[in-house]
């Protein structure tokens, strides 16, 4: 029973059973690859969620950016690797195959659902939001009953007994109007986002009949999007007062962290590129090249722009859904709050369609291996695309985004990623110690850890005693049972830096590799405890799917009964 929960793909099978009649039309080049990159990570992070985190973190929010792109960095090389080792389209879920056997290979994959299908219901709700402001900014009004989710309402609704009219902001006005206006079934007001659920629709049809259709959208959107940050960049320095960066981390390292969620998700998607690979024309070549430019390119507009919002607005004014649009509003220049306003559209929707994209790829190479059912395999005979998995997918985004509320998801695709990029790296220590490295095309450059992981472990515990008084001084105030509550993933980190030190030692790890480990780590165990409670539970789930049918239809324990 164990050997067969942990049984493997070996490198050969996987590329063998990728070239059994898929069909996928390989009309990809490095160019296409990194627009489809950039059209993921610059999405609703960079036009939504990036106001929020510098409201929680001021100007310093921008050095939070090049943290988590320094993490990334390394899991992008890991990727890399891995994609040219295995050019198919699985992503993390194959490679997982490959390292470390079936059982974490569907883990991995039921946790990509949280990246790719869960976060682009985060993504449909923030098009949602800046396409109701365009509409606007036209004249036209869509009645607030169609345009948010119940919650919001009947959070305003309750704030508005509570604490009576004068308490409310505009948004809460606006989820106020909703719950009054809206029609009844039984008392029960009908209440719900139907532009996130339309483009959403919209979206997956365009997947649905090409990927070469797909290809040309995002190339034409994300040549829209890059231009009109770059204007907001150029233009916004004339409006910049440096006095709004002082003071630069109003809230500390604390303010800062707190947003490694929302910054997180704002890189979100650089790692969709790898499930495209059966429509690379050359994935080994171009998958690890697109994956470290997209990154690079995106990360020094990420820094760029935080730096120019914060300049032109006092932070604190920042907690808006549409921080680009609303910095020019600010300083008096409307007519280029409306042209952000409208790109902003356009931008959410490219980062859509990639997600759209990822999802049904992963699912259909799951069920190649007898994970999920046949019909995720299905390749449309004219589109040449996953069919049934792109519908199913397009259903599973479509459904909450006109219910739920956005906050909900973003810290929860973030826990889901990290355990996907931290098999990643895992999964190129393994690579190393089994000899697979050597069929890699391309490699993640080795430095030799042995030492340098233990002296690093050193060198952080010395760095927190001398200049970590505050961190110190809070966990001596917290209690035994205080400190599993709420410490927990702090020391999960800590003993597992101690662990890879230990192996590190013993089997000469890479050390870029472990850093990626280490930083996503860390990243982790600064989200939230109840996003780790429901995290657990999806992955219980998912369990209990595996065992009901995968387990028992893998194609592996057909060959190995």
């Amino acid at each position: 029973m164990i050997n067969k929960l942990f049984r493997k793909k070996s490198v050969d099978q996987i590329l063998q059973d990728s070239r059994e009649g898929t069909g996928l039309a390989k009309v990809l080049g490095v160019r296409d690859l990194v627009s489809l990159g950039i059209a993921a990570i610059v999405g609703a992070g960079i036009f939504s969620t990036i106001g929020l985190a510098s409201f929680e973190g001021g100007p310093a929010i921008s050095l939070l950016f090049v943290f988590v792109a320094f993490a990334c960095v390394f899991t992008a090389l890991a990727y890399a690797q891995f994609a040219s080792t295995v050019p198919v389209s699985g992503s993390a879920y194959t490679y997982a195959y490959v390292a470390f056997g079936e059982l974490f290979a569907w883990i991995i994959g039921w946790a990509l659902v949280l990246e790719y299908a869960v976060s682009n219901t985060v993504v449909a709700i923030s098009w949602s939001q800046y396409f109701v402001s365009m509409l606007e900014g036209f004249g036209i009004f869509l009645p607030k009953w169609l345009t948010m989710a119940p919650g919001y309402a009947i959070d305003a609704h309750l704030k508005f007994v509570e604490q009576g009219l004068s308490a409310l902001n505009v948004a809460d006005k606006a989820g106020l109007e909703a719950y009054v206006t809206a029609p009844r079934i039984a008392d029960i007001p009908i209440i719900f986002d139907f532009p996130a659920g339309l483009v959403t629709l919209l979206v997956t049809w365009l997947v649905y009949i090409g990927i070469k259709e797909s290809q040309r959208a995002s190339n034409i959107m994300v040549m829209i999007k890059v231009g009109i940050i770059v204007l907001v960049i150029l233009g916004g320095i004339f409006y910049i007062k440096p006095e709004n960066w002082t003071p630069f981390a109003p809230n500390g390292v604390r303010g800062v962290m707190g947003s490694v969620a929302a910054v997180f998700f704002a890189f979100i998607g650089f790692d969709s590129i790898s499930t495209t690979a059966e429509e690379c024309k050359n994935p080994q070549r171009d998958l690890p090249r697109a994956m470290i430019i997209c990154l690079i390119i995106c990360t020094i507009m990420y820094v760029a722009i935080t730096l120019v919002l914060t300049g032109m607005v006092n932070y604190t004014d920042l907690n808006v859904k549409d921080p680009l649009a609303f910095v020019f509003k600010y300083v008096g220049f409307d007519h280029m709050a409306g042209i952000v306003s409208v790109t902003s559209v356009i931008a959410i929707t490219s980062a859509l369609l990639v997600y759209q994209l990822a999802q049904p790829r992963i699912w259909m190479t799951m069920s190649r291996d007898g994970l999920l059912s046949k019909r995720f395999a299905r390749v449309h005979p004219k589109y040449r695309t996953p069919s049934y998995a792109t519908i199913i997918t397009g259903i599973v985004v479509a459904i909450p985004s006109l219910f739920f509320k956005m906050d909900f998801f973003v810290d929860l695709t973030s826990v889901g990623t990290f355990f996907a990029f931290i098999l990643v790296c895992a999964g190129v220590l393994y690579m190393d110690h089994a000899g697979l490295s050597a069929k890699s095309k391309f490699k993640v450059p080795y430095i030799n850890g042995k030492y340098l992981i233990g002296a690093g472990f050193l060198l952080a515990w010395i760095l927190l005693f001398n200049y970590g008084e505050g961190t110190i001084a809070e966990w001596r105030r917290l209690s035994l049972v205080e400190i599993v509550e709420h410490k927990s993933l702090v020391l999960i980190f800590w003993l597992s830096w101690i662990l890879l030190a230990v192996l590190g030692f013993r089997y000469r790890f890479s050390l870029l590799p472990v850093v990626g480990i280490l930083i996503n780590l860390y990243l982790m165990s600064e989200l939230g405890a109840s996003n780790w409670i429901i995290f657990i539970l999806w992955l219980v789930i998912g369990l209990v799917l595996y065992f009901a049918y995968g387990f028992k239809h893998s194609k592996l324990n057909k060959t190995t009964a």
